[in-house]
């Protein structure tokens, strides 16, 4: 994958968001350092996404991928290191905004064109997305088709990372102060994950 400079801000990130949570847990130097190495050979190596929209979210995966090889800890373990550091992490919080932006109903244009590139797959491990306005049950909602986590596990030999992951998504939602509703991920073995967002 190309190494544009958002995917090396993101690359970035993530690694000194987790520096505190590897001190905590007395993670070695040298297993951090090999973290940081084995993101950038992932990311390397992976399909091409071009900025797409979730990009963050492709190499947030890629580098779950990289610190489950190299922390010496379970999948739960590092789960909870990313999580604490991104619940932590005022850069990240600020990106996300609140919910009220976020369920804005004048980013629907956006989001439906958003939608309508997804399904012609330019780049085969993006997501492909059907977006759903407003209705009496939620504010947006969301179905994936495809979720690009998933593909780039797959394509790593370590698709049963991917659920841990999907958790984040909640996370994220109480970050922004919105509520998320979801019944089901194509981590877990459905056809689709099905997001349906609220204000608290």
């Amino acid at each position: 994958m190309k190494l544009s400079f958002k995917a090396r801000f993101m690359g970035h990130f993530f690694h000194n968001a987790l520096k505190p949570e590897y001190k905590t847990r007395n993670i070695p130097k040298s297993a951090v350092s090999e973290i940081a190495r084995e993101h950038k050979r992932i990311t390397d190596r992976a399909k091409d996404m071009n900025d797409e929209k979730l990009l963050a979210s492709y190499l947030m995966g890629i580098y779950f991928i990289a610190m489950n090889r190299h922390t010496g800890l379970d999948a739960e373990e590092n789960y909870k290191m990313l999580e604490n550091a991104l619940r932590s992490s005022k850069t990240f919080k600020n990106g996300l905004g609140s919910a009220a932006d976020y369920l804005d109903e004048k980013n629907m244009p956006m989001r439906m064109k958003w939608s309508e590139e997804s399904h012609k797959r330019r780049n085969e491990n993006n997501w492909v997305v059907d977006v759903l306005p407003k209705c009496a049950e939620y504010d947006l909602g969301y179905d994936y088709h495809e979720c690009g986590i998933c593909k780039i596990c797959k394509d790593e030999g370590c698709f049963e990372l991917a659920k841990y992951l999907c958790r984040l998504d909640y996370v994220i939602a109480d970050m922004m102060n919105a509520k998320l509703v979801r019944t089901k991920t194509i981590a877990e073995g459905s056809d689709m994950c099905d997001f349906r967002y609220s204000l608290k």
